[in-house]
């Protein structure tokens, strides 16, 4: 059923844009490229030029008293920007994608983010910085990232 959904939104989105000219955008539907869960995103790397300072981001988690897990992302030579997405690509500024076991779950805006559900196991979480428009920011070839595992009775 999900799948279908999305496989619905996509080509919803491409009629529209066809019929109208104009490009809906919903979280994940903005271009093709990579395949989070189905939906095309294209994380097209930015490297960061020589001279800039180096933006950094650290993972940090934390168990919730009552369920779940309060991630808190950290960052350096960066700002959270939620009022510039889709905006100008900017390498000091943008927003985060979360990956839990590979897969995106969410962009995340702000420093802290709550996460209720993981299976039980081993799980990785992985945060990215993004740009504004939704590149990913590399250094020296390496993506600018952090990742933390999780272990889930």
């Amino acid at each position: 059923m999900r799948l279908l959904f999305k496989s619905l939104l996509l080509t919803t989105t491409f009629c529209i844009t066809v019929l109208t000219g104009i490009k809906v955008i919903a979280d994940d539907s903005h271009s093709p490229g990579h395949n989070h869960g189905g939906m095309g995103h294209d994380h097209q790397p930015m490297e960061i030029p020589p001279g800039q300072p180096i933006p950094e981001v650290d993972l940090v988690v934390h168990s919730d008293a009552m369920q779940g897990w309060n991630l808190e992302v950290k960052v350096s030579n960066f700002e959270l920007m939620p009022s510039q997405v889709n905006q100008a690509d900017q390498v000091d500024e943008g927003h985060a994608h979360l990956y839990v076991n590979g897969e995106k779950v969410t962009r995340i805006y702000g420093n802290w983010y709550y996460l209720k559900n993981l299976e039980p196991g081993e799980n990785q979480l992985r945060v990215t910085l993004n740009t504004n428009g939704h590149k990913a920011l590399y250094h020296q070839g390496k993506p600018i990232e952090d990742t933390e595992m999780v272990q889930v009775p």
